[in-house]
């Protein structure tokens, strides 16, 4: 049997590059590549963190060049999940910081 990890462990782990399984809301199950962890917010005590991740084959209502932002979420027992970012202008301000830091590891 597989041993089990918390999402955040496997998005935060910079050797694993394995696509995340995330399963629908009848159950389904649905690979995405990770495209980016990004942390919103000025400090890790009240920061957010958000992460991208494209849909590994063709979504309904997602192009192939179209990636989802999705919230990472800790219940009370401190398990963390993933829900999709449905506020437009957090996924905007996630995307605007990926492409920030994009442009900084380029020059």
């Amino acid at each position: 049997m597989e041993e089990y990890k918390d999402i955040l462990d496997i998005l935060l782990d910079d050797d694993n590059h394995d696509n995340i399984t995330l399963y629908d809301d009848k159950e389904n199950p649905v690979e995405f590549e990770q495209v980016a962890v990004i942390p919103l917010g000025t400090n890790e005590e009240d920061g957010e963190l958000y992460c991208i991740l494209k849909p590994a084959s063709k979504l309904e209502g997602i192009k192939d060049n179209e990636a989802i932002v999705f919230h990472v979420v800790e219940d009370e027992d401190g398990v963390c999940d993933l829900e999709v970012e449905l506020d437009d202008k957090v996924a905007e301000k996630v995307f605007d910081e990926f492409y920030r830091l994009c442009d900084e590891l380029e020059n």
